[in-house]
């Protein structure tokens, strides 16, 4: 049987032929064509939650199936949405539900919550904000021919040079955005929209002008590429998702390392707090891995076991890919020492050891105060 580090390596050497794989699989052909056909018939939380079957995907997109039974958790999560810092999802330690209440973002966008483009209707929807602030009428003829030039044409748009190359559009999406008078120069803006948004190091990140985030944002090329000004997060990106889980669960039915590698890879270097490492059961036990801590020490108080992973981790390593790696190569190897795939014994301990991938206390607690 191949070792947790090897399996690993074989997986992520060709990570798009690995999920290539995982997209040919029948079932995930059927529930990939039935999303995708209907998704954009959901305008609203009822009609979400009342499809079993385009719920269930979504969930499992997002890393969250074994939650699936819980709807009138997922609505509260949905109802609450994520534009208010004291929302439901944002004030769980679990930043999945956060993700997924970005994903289908009723508060924000209601009906077009599936089929709504940041480069599309958002960026539409800010410029003609913009205009009638400013004193232009909502019927200037002059603002629905720039209007509809730019939803002729923004599909058309894929890629930064596109962007840039068009400067009827490109002023468009300025303006939208708050930029009045001069402009920032298109060298400006093609080093901010490079960075995208992801790292939180990125440009438009860091710079004091928070227009520039939002800029990035509608039109994040460095996430999605030529897709940028079509992509919906509830549509081809939910897919994805699905598509990445499955080929994390399928690696684990066969060695749970390498499971947890693939989870630590996709979801360390978004981590910004040490706390954040202990909201995820996943990463946490894969952390106490590679610093070589019993799993005892998850029974410390919070800001104990936060100290000590501070102490002996930086978690600035994560968002550096050699560092990541480095850290990677030590869990399968740790994993691989303690649980050897040759011997039956650690098949037998593993099927008697509490699932890491599960249900975080804060949310069961939230559950109980939701029923009592």
């Amino acid at each position: 049987m191949i070792n947790t580090f090897t399996s690993y390596q074989l997986i992520t050497r060709d990570m798009n032929q690995s999920l290539n794989r995982v997209q040919t699989q029948p079932m995930v052909q059927r529930e990939s064509e039935y999303y995708l056909q209907n998704i954009s018939k959901v305008k609203s939380i009822d009609d979400f939650l009342g499809d079993e079957r385009l719920f269930r995907f979504a969930m499992k997109a997002h890393g969250l199936d074994d939650m699936a039974y819980a709807k009138a958790f997922m609505r509260k999560v949905l109802e609450e949405g994520i534009d208010d810092p004291n929302s439901f999802a944002n004030k769980l330690t679990d930043k999945r539900y956060q993700e997924f209440a970005r994903s289908f973002n009723f508060v924000r966008h209601g009906a077009d919550t599936t089929i709504y483009n940041a480069a599309q209707q958002g960026t539409v929807q800010n410029y003609l904000l913009q205009a009638v602030k400013n004193g232009v009428a909502a019927d200037n003829p002059a603002l629905k021919a720039n209007t509809d030039y730019y939803m002729a044409n923004i599909t058309s748009v894929r890629s930064i040079d596109d962007f840039l190359g068009n400067d009827v559009i490109f002023q468009f999406a300025m303006r939208a955005h708050g930029f009045e008078g001069e402009l920032p120069s298109k060298e400006v803006v093609r080093t901010m929209l490079e960075g995208g948004i992801d790292n939180p190091d990125s440009p438009a990140n860091k710079s004091t002008d928070e227009r520039f985030a939002k800029l990035v944002a509608s039109f994040n090329f460095a996430r999605y590429g030529e897709e940028a000004t079509t992509v919906n997060p509830a549509q081809k990106p939910a897919i994805d998702k699905y598509m990445r889980q499955t080929l994390e669960e399928d690696a684990g039915r066969n060695n749970e390392g390498v499971r947890l590698a693939l989870y630590f890879e996709r979801m360390a270097p978004k981590m910004t707090s040490y706390y954040e490492i202990l909201g995820d059961r996943a990463v946490g036990s894969v952390v106490r891995t590679i610093l070589g801590l019993p799993d005892s020490v998850a029974q410390l108080d919070i800001d104990k076991q936060a100290a000590l992973i501070k102490s002996r981790i930086d978690i600035e390593d994560f968002k550096d890919p050699k560092k990541l790696q480095d850290l990677l190569t030590r869990f399968t190897t740790m994993w691989e020492i303690n649980n050897p795939t040759s011997s039956p014994q650690s098949m037998i301990t593993t099927l008697f050891q509490p699932p890491e991938f599960g249900i975080s206390p804060d949310v069961m607690m939230a559950i109980a105060k939701m029923r009592s």
